[in-house]
């Protein structure tokens, strides 16, 4: 980005992305947000999406496997419910690789993880449009760190997957944003993991 360009919101992203962003940006954002298995050590269920996520080959059986994989996970304390409405989120995924599908998947993955962050941030007055505000680039006072930090993730993951789209680094674009989506799911674990303790 040139200095004096300014970074469109994240509803500006999502509008603007092709099939390979949204389907990957909506992956990333459940993968983000899904506990961990109970005892820590278990596959991350998502993981064989990304392999679609480029062309869309194999991605509604791909689908179908995780879903049935995500039933015999065992989420850890810290979020059953959170894992609940990944499963019902990966259940909602369009079977074909199509845009618009992927737009409407990808907005409420978007959404989704978004108010999972929520839930971990200090309560703080909310009017019902917080998040709204927050993708759409406006003032959101109330927003919390959490919050603030994945909503500048997912930007950032969109952002990388347009740089290289149709491009030869296509792969490597899909690998950064891999890569940031798992910095972000450690950061949340890490404060599931608090919270459960907290719990105990």
């Amino acid at each position: 980005m040139t200095e004096g360009e300014t970074s469109m919101s994240l509803l500006e992203l999502i509008t603007q992305a092709d099939e390979r962003g949204l389907a990957a940006s909506g992956l990333a954002c459940l993968e983000r947000c899904l506990p961990p298995s109970a005892d820590g050590t278990g596959p991350e269920p998502l993981r064989p999406l990304w392999a679609s996520c480029g062309t869309g080959r194999d991605w509604g059986s791909r689908l179908a496997a995780v879903d049935a994989a995500l039933e015999g996970t065992a989420p850890a304390d810290a979020g059953p419910a959170t894992a609940g409405r990944i499963r019902e989120m990966v259940r909602a995924a369009p079977r074909e690789f199509e845009q618009e599908p992927l737009r409407t998947w990808a907005s409420a993955c978007s959404l989704l993880a978004l108010d999972v962050h929520r839930a971990f941030d200090p309560p703080a007055p909310d009017d019902g449009e917080l998040l709204e505000r927050c993708r759409a680039g406006d003032a959101a006072p109330g927003a919390g760190p959490l919050v603030m930090g994945e909503l500048h993730r997912q930007i950032a993951v969109l952002e990388v997957l347009a740089e290289t789209t149709g491009s030869a680094g296509g792969g490597a674009g899909l690998r950064r944003a891999l890569d940031l989506s798992t910095e972000g799911q450690r950061v949340l674990r890490a404060v599931m993991s608090r919270r459960a303790r907290g719990r105990a």
